[in-house]
């Protein structure tokens, strides 16, 4: 059956509200044929996504509205493996029953990392060193991935595509990304250069894709960088307790995007 993830308004709500919602869906789920997997409620946003194994999205609804009446705001069928990329986990957390406080919000920081001049530096190196020199790039990102909480959501081919459940994280990921090609660059023959673009959003938000908007901005942020440079976006900016380290770029007029796009550097060296 297909995987639907849904959203739901649930302004002024508690942890434990949400719970014995979710409770409830499980209660009535069996007479539809529907499973519910798990969710993730943003006590700060009241927003909540249910990850649901329904015949479609109009049956996993009426789950809903039999259960405790709160029909969803939105619904889009994913695929499993993005949504545990994304979000980190596809099932309820251990404790989540009787700790309903073990529920994290669906709110992510995407990043973008691209290898400057890929395609004429291959050219210039050959195929077989141009291929050792993304691995170098996968090296030096997976380890600031590890070390920051991130995680790996795709290969790009000549960058990675990750995700974060704090901002803060993902710039300090961001800076440290920069300052390990800075050291390799020391001590390489051959200079590696990448650039980074971050976005901060909800998995539905404005999209029928899994964060299509959020991703759309941090890879044209990503694509705006200067070689060496952190581009993020106004959201990310104002997640971030200490700013010090950002400064203001300009209103960027971004391919696919309306208005201009308020962007701001990080300073990492």
């Amino acid at each position: 059956m297909p995987i639907f993830l849904d959203r739901h308004d649930f302004q002024g709500s508690t942890a434990a509200d949400i719970a014995d919602a979710h409770r409830r869906d499980v209660e009535v789920q069996s007479r539809y044929g529907v499973r519910f997997l798990t969710y993730w409620f943003d006590t700060d946003r009241g927003t909540t996504f249910c990850l649901v194994d329904a015949p479609d999205a109009a049956t996993a609804m009426r789950v809903h509205d039999e259960a405790h009446g709160q029909v969803t705001n939105d619904i889009i069928e994913v695929d499993l493996s993005a949504v545990e990329a994304f979000l980190g986990r596809v099932t309820d957390p251990a404790g989540a029953r009787t700790s309903p406080e073990a529920i994290d919000g669906a709110y992510r920081t995407i990043m973008f990392t691209d290898v400057v001049g890929s395609t004429e530096m291959t050219a210039r190196l050959g195929d077989a060193q141009g291929v050792e020199m993304v691995r170098a790039h996968d090296a030096l990102v997976r380890r600031a991935l590890r070390e920051h909480c991130g995680r790996e959501v795709k290969h790009t081919g000549d960058g990675i595509m990750a995700s974060f459940e704090d901002a803060d994280r993902a710039i300090q990921a961001a800076r440290t990304i920069q300052q390990s090609f800075a050291a390799f660059n020391m001590a390489s023959r051959h200079p590696l250069r990448v650039r980074l673009g971050l976005d901060a959003g909800e998995p539905l938000a404005d999209s029928n894709d899994l964060f299509g908007s959020t991703v759309n901005l941090a890879a044209r942020l990503c694509q705006a960088a200067d070689p060496d440079g952190i581009l993020v976006s106004d959201t990310v900016r104002g997640l971030v307790p200490e700013r010090s380290d950002l400064f203001y770029i300009g209103a960027l007029e971004l391919k696919g995007f309306a208005n201009a796009t308020k962007a701001y550097g990080v300073r990492w060296a």
